[in-house]
């Protein structure tokens, strides 16, 4: 299935999914305050202006839900799939809006019945969403919908070329695309492509071309835009290995864009979200007490500022300012070259267990990670994540010794990461460190973040903090 179609079609599931999980939520509040159902179970009435409280819940359902599903791979699945892999991130989807539910109730303090109602809402938002798809799938199995949706392809190029398309659209496309001829780019004359065109019906023609037919390719897209038909192109004269190819243009200019990073999306959108809301409710629930806290006993303790700031590299390699409470002596910069041989990490950062700068309220600051707090004012700055790869300081970066180390600057550096939380105190070499940000990079996704967030909490109150 081509990705503009998929897109369509993921755009009309995800409206009509965040309709259902609203109904749900107004059906789970309209049968808990329902006098039979409430004293069949022995539950006290709910007050009719009850639903009027939480109405704003109800509105907030509509555009979370979908962004939730998303985050659970549960668009990306082929239309036609097991029941399964469509129960599976439903559930985990629907689990995730009720826990927010939960804390967004508590957060506005909102005095509102919960067990039964967020028990019914889970019931209802599964069983009408499975039972959208159900339906769905029936629709697409018809004869009538395949008939529609449905493919006629000519594949074009050499012989090994559409002899491989050929087995990899059969393993894959499933009834999408049916392949009623193929045509060698190499060998067959132009006016046979004709012929295969009308005889039969093709709705759209696959060239798969090297750089040495590009004149014989321009010659079919023109004959395809003659007839009416699509001519699609696969893009694949450039060999890649990480970079994943999408497609856009500019100015009305096509263009074929090699991307190896997380592209533009909802799921980005919501991270952004995440951050600068994550970050604020921090800094106003545990900064505002804890910063003059930690503030007055650095003060207390040794002479010097309270607050550390140091260039660190961004996004794509961009200096910008990192801010750290304060955990070593003022000039310990300067006497970092006497410690070289102590450095315990290979490659170009530095790192050592016992650093004789560190003051000793800044050995408690660090075995906690509290040191790093101030970098929430990063995030809300837009300069940091809440996760993402360690920002190293600029010196550092300028003596990488590998360009491919550098892929970790392609996204926005956090205050978490997989190095963080995977016994960033065993490792001494700087390519696993690499290899763990570029892992996070490749396979990120809302529901990685959030993850890496949980489990940053038991490393942090354990102590397991960094060197």
């Amino acid at each position: 299935m081509l990705q503009r179609d998929r897109q369509i079609r993921t755009q009309v599931n995800q409206l009509a999914d965040a309709c259902l999980f609203a109904t749900s939520f107004w059906l789970a509040y309209a049968v808990r305050g329902s006098a039979t159902f409430s004293s069949w179970l022995g539950l006290d009435p709910i007050p009719p202006d009850m639903f009027e409280k939480v109405m704003w819940v109800y509105y907030a359902l509509v555009p979370a839900a979908p962004l939730v599903l998303e985050s659970q791979g549960f668009y990306t699945r082929p239309a036609l799939n097991s029941r399964k892999a469509i129960m599976w991130p439903l559930l985990r989807g629907t689990l995730i809006i009720t826990l927010g539910i939960v804390v967004l109730l508590y957060l506005f303090k909102v005095t509102a019945p919960r067990g039964a109602v967020l028990f019914l809402f889970v019931v209802f938002s599964c069983s009408l969403v499975w039972l959208k798809e159900e339906l769905l799938i029936a629709a697409l199995r018809s004869p009538m919908a395949k008939a529609q949706y449905k493919r006629r392809v000519i594949v074009a190029g050499t012989a090994t070329e559409t002899n491989r398309l050929c087995q990899v659209l059969k393993a894959r496309a499933g009834d999408e695309i049916e392949i009623v001829a193929e045509f060698n780019l190499a060998e067959s004359p132009l006016p046979h492509l004709i012929e295969l065109l009308h005889e039969h019906s093709a709705s759209s023609v696959l060239v798969s071309a090297k750089r040495a037919n590009f004149d014989r390719v321009e010659h079919i897209i023109q004959l395809c835009e003659t007839e009416g038909v699509e001519a699609w192109l696969v893009a694949d004269f450039f060999a890649t290995q990480i970079a994943r190819a999408s497609f856009d243009e500019i100015f009305g200019h096509p263009l074929i864009v090699f991307r190896s990073t997380p592209e533009t999306s909802w799921q980005m959108l919501f991270k952004q979200m995440l951050d600068f809301v994550g970050a604020l409710v921090a800094l106003v629930l545990v900064g505002s007490w804890l910063f003059p806290l930690i503030a007055m006993a650095i003060k207390l303790s040794s002479k010097g500022p309270v607050f550390f700031k140091q260039q660190r590299s961004g996004l794509n390699g961009s200096p910008f300012s990192i801010y750290k409470f304060r955990t070593m002596a003022t000039n310990a910069e300067q006497y970092q070259h006497e410690l070289a041989a102590m450095n315990e990490m290979t490659g170009p950062v530095f790192k050592v267990t016992n650093d004789p700068r560190i003051t000793p309220i800044g050995k408690w600051l660090r075995k906690f990670s509290l040191d790093e707090l101030p970098q929430l004012f990063n995030v809300l700055r837009g300069e940091m994540s809440l996760v993402g790869p360690r920002p190293l300081p600029v010196d550092e970066v300028r003596r990488f010794n590998d360009l491919a180390h550098r892929r970790r600057l392609s996204v926005k550096p956090g205050i978490t990461c997989l190095w963080q939380i995977s016994g960033r105190n065993q490792i001494t070499d700087f390519k696993d460190w690499v290899r763990l940000d570029l892992q996070y990079i490749d396979n990120w996704s809302i529901w990685l973040d959030l993850t890496i967030l949980v489990r940053t909490l038991p490393a942090v109150l354990l102590g397991t903090g960094a060197k």
